[in-house]
């Protein structure tokens, strides 16, 4: 700068208006150039930072969904083996007391609940914070927005199969059946309790309309559940491609 001041004091004492004018302006031209480098440099600094943070949050997402992605494998892979289960409990209504072996009775006791624990902190911190404007696809975006109400389905649909359990199937079982099956069959101590106790009565549930009602209801439920669970899986998957591409 001192040089710069100089250099036009000298112009203007030895009379060269012209040229101090025209350098004047180039030493403006100069600063103006400077400005813009400098801005440029910092846009370029605050680019690199929100891509770093952008990859983080990137990384966070992928491994959320991954852990759903794999949460959602085992539950389609044991949803047919439950209705399955629940049809063959079905194939006993009409069976003799006698004629209901162990392994019917293990079928039909066996109420196979299953948890399924969705995770979607990630994908709602992104959403609700200032996080979300970091993200450049637009497509990316729409498929983050809607991911959260996807998991509620699903999740709504689970608790119609928990509330048929513990409000219908369970009730009905613990007013027919006894727990003293569940003891040890060669254990003297529980002897008069297995020869005066209640007895379980699996004619009588099976026969039961509530029961049956109850059965039919879950089966078509976990039917349902089956098919949101396929459906969420193929939208966790996409999000995950669209997340690689933006990673790569």
């Amino acid at each position: 700068m001192k040089l710069f001041r100089k250099t036009r004091r000298r112009l203007i004492r030895l009379g060269k208006i012209r040229s101090y004018f025209v350098y004047a302006f180039g030493e403006i031209v100069l600063i103006v150039i400077g400005i813009l480098i400098a801005w440029k440099i910092n846009d370029l600094n605050e680019v690199r930072k929100n891509r770093i943070t952008e990859v983080k949050i990137y990384n966070s997402l992928h491994e959320e969904l991954n852990a759903n992605l794999h949460t959602l494998d085992d539950a389609i892979a044991s949803y047919p083996k439950t209705i399955k289960r629940l049809q063959n409990t079905l194939n006993y209504v009409g069976f003799h007391e006698s004629e209901i072996s162990d392994g019917a009775k293990d079928t039909i006791i066996n109420l196979l609940e299953r948890d399924v624990n969705l995770i979607d902190g990630s994908v709602n911190s992104v959403i609700s914070t200032t996080k979300f404007e970091l993200i450049e696809s637009r497509e990316l975006k729409d498929l983050i927005n809607l991911y959260p109400n996807k998991i509620e389905d699903f999740n709504i649909q689970d608790k119609k199969i928990r509330d048929i359990i513990s409000l219908k199937i369970k009730p009905i079982l613990e007013d027919k059946l006894s727990l003293i099956d569940m003891l040890p069959p060669n254990d003297t101590i529980y002897r008069t309790i297995r020869a005066k106790g209640y007895k379980s009565n699996y004619e009588a549930l099976l026969k039961s309309k509530e029961y049956q009602n109850a059965i039919i209801d879950r089966i078509l439920q976990t039917q349902i559940l089956l098919s949101k669970a396929k459906n969420l899986r193929s939208k966790t998957n996409t999000l995950i491609s669209s997340l690689d591409e933006e990673l790569n």
